[in-house]
Parts: C-alpha cells; structure tokens; sequence
C-alpha cells in the first residue's frame, strides 16, 4: 500500500463505493478502504434453492444519478423495472385493503373518514403555518389531517422507509418536501407542486427522470459487484483505521491534511491523505474521528438507528389462498402484529423463486419493536409465518426460509435531526479535506445515497482544481 494517497474513502457501502468510483473516474487517485470481508454493506442478494434472495433493500428507486452509473459500469441493460401500476396493501380490520394511488382516489377510499376528507380539502383552499424548529410527522399528520390517516397510511409508509416511529421522526429532516410545501404555500397540495418544479428546475442536465422502482436481473448486488471491479485493488476489504490524526495546514491546499494508522491481515501501516470521506454508519465515524475533535463524538454518536430482521418465505402457489399478485403490504402498529409489512418479491420482478413458488419477504423490529431483531432466527422465522396465515390464508409451512438480521438498519431522522447534521457541517468546516457520506445526510434510499455520493465527489474534485 502507497503511504500517501490523494482520497481516502473509509465504508464500502453504497455511499462509500459510489463516492470512490466518481473520484477514480475524475482521475483522483483514490483508495477505498472496508473492515468487513466484503463490501456492499446492507446489500447483500444470495442464490439459493432456486430463489433469489435480498438481504437488505428488496429494490431502489431509480434517478438520473443511478441511471448515470449504472451506464458508466455497463449494466443498464441488467436492470429490471417493476410495473408501475402494482397494487400495494394496507392492513385494515385484519383484511388487506388497496391504498389509493392518487389524490382523487385517496379522497374517496373507504380508508379515509369524513373528517380526513374535509381537512384534505380545507388544505387545498386554507392556509396553515408549521410550528418552528421541529416537529414530528405523527404531530404533523394530526395537526393537518387526522389520527385517522395517521395510524392507516402514513404510520406504515414511515415503517416501510425507516422502520421508525412516527411519534419521533422530525417531518423537517424526514419528508422535507412536505415541511417546504407547507412553509412555500401554507398548503401541502399548492406548495408541493412549487418545491417539485423547483427542485426539478435545479437538477443538473442528464439527472432529470421520473422515479421508477428497479433491481437488476441478479439482485442488487449487481450494483456493488460492478462498481467493486472497476475499483480493482484501490477497493481493499478486512482493514481497520486505528487512528486518524489531523495535520498542520500547509501552504500547498493538494498536501496530505490527515495521517491514519491502518491494520489488515497483512500487518500495519501509515497512510497520508490530502481528503478524507468517511462513508461509515455514524456510531463508526464518531470513534474514528475522536482524537480530532470532540465536536464530531457529540453529533455523530448521538443518531439513533432502528433494527430490522428481514425475514423471506416460500410457498407453494397451490398453499397461497391470497393471490400476492402487486407490491406488497404495509401493517399499521395498531394492529398488533410483529411484521412491519411484507414484499412480494415473485409478483414485482421474475426470477426471485423457483416455478411454481411465491416469494415473500418481510420485515420485522423497527423503532416500535426493538426487542424483535434480539430473537432467535427460528423464531423470526416462525413469528413471520404465523401471521401471514391468516393475512394470506396460508395453508401449509415454508417450503424455504431464510432470515437475515441487521442490528443497525436504518438511521432515525428523529427530532433534531437538522440541527445535528447543521452542527456537525459547522465542525466539519474547520478541517478543510473532510467529507462525509452515508445514508443519514440526505435520505436513506440507495438512490438518495447515490445521488448524494456523485455530489460529494464532485466537491472533492473542485477542491483540488481550486
């Protein structure tokens, strides 16, 4: 290994992966480093008994950033998009009922009652102020509509992004879309129109396109794989930092501005950067960073991420009495029930079960069942079966199960998330060559991070032009 090098990404996630390729690309010698065997991170598809399997994210929704990559690694034409049409479900008095996929249609479905409807159209006419610095998006969702639309739509569309508690998801850091919209027109459906045309007009040239739901012929994992050979050996896996000191300024701005201490199966090393991406879950880059500056400990460690055990189950098709023909299903925790919602990954995209097989995957733990991702895989697997016997009139067990548990899933955009990255950006400013990445920025989405990775580069990029 060189002792200097001009980028250092640590975490070969997506974030981290996406950002290492995007300087390589600009012709920045860059090495991106992992402590686990493999990189990826949480995306993980395996091939099993003639299923196929994810292990973290099921799909991604697609952008021009990921549209972008996917063609600079050659495997657009690998990609696979569900059909936009699909009907998703909500738990509804124990009976899966269709969620409205319009404004017109989410007016007169039976899931809404009148005094939902009526504050729907007093939104569309009147004007309200959102409360400042933060608020939640359960308080929101109550303050502008109703409990209602709370616990049947919104509460389960939170657990199907962050596996989160509505109660202390900060609106403003989570769906800021909708904070903007309010705060633009004192109306979420006036001023959503203006944040989007706004937000589309600022795209660069080539980003612009309509959101789809994909995945690859081979599963996700296709992404990583791609982006890990063209990376080559500037990816290396199974090495630690130990330390990471801070240098003096120098006059030359392109001159090494951190010393890092390394450890692999192949022995120690000092390594000198000129810039420094930490793409690293948030607990990780407080450790790494505290000999810097104790200001990085105080915002990082202090982000709370929730447990999802992902738990998938195949059938027969003659076992299935509900026909699992759609996306899916997401369950209100009014319910009761342990399963955050379900994915029926044969019906979105071919080749995820043998013929003849269903595919569902589910979903279990969260913000509001942290104790579930502490069980026995068994009994994951069982407690999952259970319930979707009588969801699903199930018939017979499993023929096929496989449970992966992630203690650390997703990160919480809990109240005061906005302050914590704005005090954190604050600390940030004062070691010039210091960038993070990760999926508790901008959004949790694998597109988000990519999107937000290709910024993050291209901010390295100029500031050795400069």
């Amino acid at each position: 290994m060189a002792n200097n090098v001009q980028a250092l990404v640590v975490g070969a996630g997506i974030s981290g992966l996406s950002t290492a390729f995007n300087l390589q690309k600009s012709g920045i010698d860059t090495l991106l480093i992992e402590s686990a065997p493999r990189p990826g991170g949480v995306i993980k598809s395996v091939k099993r008994d003639g299923y196929l399997i994810e292990c973290g994210p099921q799909s991604f929704s697609g952008n021009g950033y990921v549209t972008a990559l996917c063609k600079d690694l050659g495997i657009l034409e690998e990609r696979v998009i569900a059909d936009s049409s699909a009907p998703r479900y909500v738990l509804i008095d124990g009976k899966l009922q269709l969620v409205p996929m319009s404004p017109p249609s989410l007016l007169f479905s039976s899931l809404m009652g009148g005094g939902t409807r009526t504050a729907i159209l007093r939104d569309i006419v009147g004007k309200s102020q959102a409360p400042e610095p933060d608020e939640s998006v359960a308080n929101f969702i109550r303050r502008k509509y109703s409990a209602t639309l709370l616990d049947r739509l919104v509460g389960p569309f939170v657990s199907g992004i962050y596996a989160g508690d509505p109660e202390k998801l900060s609106l403003r850091a989570a769906f800021p879309i909708l904070y903007q919209a309010e705060k633009a027109s004192g109306s979420i459906l006036r001023g959503i129109f203006k944040v989007m045309k706004s937000r589309k007009a600022a795209a660069p040239p080539g980003r612009k396109e309509r959101a789809t739901l994909q995945t690859f012929r081979d599963g996700n994992e296709t992404l990583v794989r791609a982006l890990a050979e063209k990376l080559g050996d500037k990816l290396r896996c199974g090495t630690q930092i130990t330390s990471i000191q801070h240098l003096e300024p120098q006059r030359d701005a392109n001159a090494p501005r951190f010393r890092l201490n390394l450890s692999s199966p192949y022995g120690s090393d000092t390594l000198d950067v000129a810039r420094l991406i930490l793409a690293v879950p948030t607990d990780v880059a407080a450790k790494l960073l505290a000999g810097v500056d104790a200001q990085f400990q105080s915002n990082l460690a202090t982000v709370d991420y929730s447990g999802v055990a992902v738990v998938s189950l195949g059938y027969r098709n003659e076992d299935l009495g509900h026909p699992a023909n759609g996306f899916g299903f997401l369950v209100p925790r009014s319910s009761k029930l342990t399963i955050l919602g379900t994915v029926w990954n044969s019906s979105l995209f071919p080749g995820r079960a043998p013929e003849g097989h269903t595919l569902l995957t589910n979903f279990l733990g969260g913000a509001t069942n942290p104790g579930a991702v502490r069980q026995p895989e068994s009994e994951l697997a069982a407690q999952a079966h259970r319930e979707l016997v009588s969801l699903m009139d199930i018939r017979k067990e499993p023929t096929f199960s496989n449970v992966t548990i992630w203690l650390r899933a997703i990160p919480q955009y809990n109240l005061g998330h906005t302050a914590r990255l704005a005090a954190l950006e604050s600390a940030r400013a004062k070691y010039p060559g210091l960038w993070f990445a990760g999926n508790y920025l901008t959004g949790p989405a694998v597109g988000t991070c990519v999107e937000q990775a290709a910024k993050v580069a291209d901010e390295v990029r100029v500031s050795f032009a400069n």
